[in-house]
């Protein structure tokens, strides 16, 4: 019996290079492109190669680059990937020596990695400024809403009032922090695994330097094993994509909940409601649903990239490449989609006042100032004076009456309890059990008292202003590196 032993094996080919191959014409054809160059010029300059050599490479490169269209190839398996399709091409045009000339000093591991770190640079430049996006929709919305009274829920019960731009400054400096994060991973990405070669680097005399700056890293990454072998640039960044998504899953469950009939304190407006097709009273905020599903899909997929890499060896391997690297970029998709839709839901909805001044009246969650204010005015002890607001607020409650209209009821328990009238009048009374004091007596450093919120939307702005600039400068490096790269490579056509 006679066995075809020629590579690639027909069902190899289609389940594993075949898809690979298309990987690369999604994502990787351009990067691919300015490793090509950038190699090419720093082996110029290093004189690695002679100065006509480097010429007849740097245009059947630029002959390859606009005469195939790469977007409409199909995997045939003449050639394992698109690597080896690039220098067959050279080849074609140069000749095999010639052709293979620019390979001197690199392997496919150390460009396989590079390409990696120049894509998901890209990707995670995309995604940060997206989130930068939303924290500044949701710092304007914090000012905005910086005196409108809400009902802040403990364990799914009502518990104090607040206000709306203090809720969502809370939310501002998680994804501040998120955004912190997401950065820190991508500084991670930024060194480049170039001149790593398969492991050791190269006798060659190159300039892993060079290399990093033609491409816009921030430099080299140091050791040559760990270029080839790490992948802390991938799980790093993925968890702090699953942690941000994680965390605005939390806040979209909030506006679940407070744009519920039954509590009714969050307006979501016409153009983002769907009505039923049976039921003619529903109010439907389905945007909300979608964005809870697709923040908890890209926290998974973030996930499942991290568990990829679980308990794979500390070296080159296809587990953290390839496929892997391609199936991330959903993360990215569905990540993109709800920092876009949650950004304009944030800025569109609004408190209904109406159904927060009755859930508090309902609910007596004012009375923890009523307390506070008989320990600073009564001089009673915290206990003693909980005690007399707890028996207030049962009073009213069983009366079916608010707390602001309680007073007869706290002057009894005041008396039963204390064993003395109380100093506090009406007005006084009224006065602290009003939501609208409760709120502005709080001005202790990030509380929602006017002034706290002040200074702190202030901090927040210039936090997002640190982070942009910083963000900034990345992009600009890379733009500017491109830039320097098509000059040097041009230029080698000239000579």
């Amino acid at each position: 019996m006679t066995m075809n032993d020629t590579f690639p094996h027909p069902v190899y080919k289609d389940t594993v290079l075949a898809p690979l191959f298309e990987g690369v014409k999604a994502h990787y054809v351009s990067a691919f492109r300015a490793i090509n160059r950038a190699h090419l010029v720093m082996l110029a300059e290093t004189g690695i190669l002679k100065p006509e050599d480097s010429r007849l490479i740097a245009a059947a490169l630029a002959d390859i680059d606009k005469t195939v269209d790469v977007s409409a190839l199909t995997y045939t398996g003449d050639v394992e990937d698109y690597f080896f399709l690039v220098e067959a091409e050279l080849k074609k045009r140069l000749g095999p020596d010639l052709g293979g000339m620019l390979h001197t000093a690199r392997s496919r591991n150390d460009m396989d990695h590079t390409v990696f770190k120049l894509t998901l640079k890209r990707h995670a430049d995309t995604l940060i400024g997206k989130a930068q996006a939303l924290a500044d929709a949701l710092i304007a919305k914090a000012q905005a809403e910086r005196d409108t009274l809400i009902v802040a829920y403990t364990h799914g019960q009502p518990a104090q009032p607040s206000t709306f731009g203090h809720y969502l400054a809370a939310a501002v400096e998680v994804l501040l922090r998120d955004i912190e994060r997401l950065q820190a991973a991508r500084a991670n990405i930024d060194h480049c695994p170039m001149g790593a070669a398969a492991i050791t680097t190269s006798g060659f005399p190159i300039d892993r330097q060079r290399m990093a700056e033609l491409l816009g890293f921030a430099g080299p990454l140091r050791n040559s094993y760990g270029c080839i072998a790490s992948v802390d640039y991938v799980t790093g960044f993925y968890t702090a994509i699953k942690l941000t998504f994680l965390h605005l899953g939390r806040l979209i469950q909030d506006m679940q909940f407070w744009s519920a009939f039954e509590i009714g304190q969050l307006h979501v407006p016409g153009s983002l409601v769907q009505i039923s097709s049976i039921m003619p009273q529903k109010r439907n905020p389905v945007p909300i649903e979608h964005l809870r599903h697709l923040a908890s899909m890209t926290s998974g997929r973030a996930d499942a990239i991290v568990n990829t890499m679980h308990n794979t060896p500390f070296t080159d391997m296809n587990d953290s490449e390839g496929e892997v690297q391609v199936a991330g970029y959903a993360a990215f998709a569905s990540g993109g989609r709800v920092l876009d839709l949650l950004a304009a839901l944030v800025s569109a909805v609004s408190i209904d006042d109406a159904r927060v001044a009755k859930n508090i009246d309902a609910a007596c969650i004012t009375v923890t100032e009523l307390a506070d204010t008989l320990v600073r005015r009564e001089n009673l002890s915290f206990r003693q004076a909980h005690e007399i607001a707890a028996a207030t607020a049962r009073s009213v409650i069983a009366a079916h009456r608010p707390l602001g209209e309680g007073y007869a009821a706290f002057a009894a328990a005041f008396r039963d309890l204390a064993g003395r009238d109380s100093a506090l009048g009406e007005p006084a009374y009224a006065e602290a059990v009003s939501a609208r004091h409760f709120v502005a007596v709080r001005e202790r450093f990030g509380g929602p008292g006017p002034h706290a919120m002040d200074e702190a939307l202030a901090a927040y702005r210039a936090a997002l202003a640190a982070l942009s600039e910083q963000q900034a400068a990345g992009i600009a490096r890379a733009a500017g590196a491109e830039a320097a790269l098509e000059a040097a490579f041009d230029a080698l056509l000239q000579e």
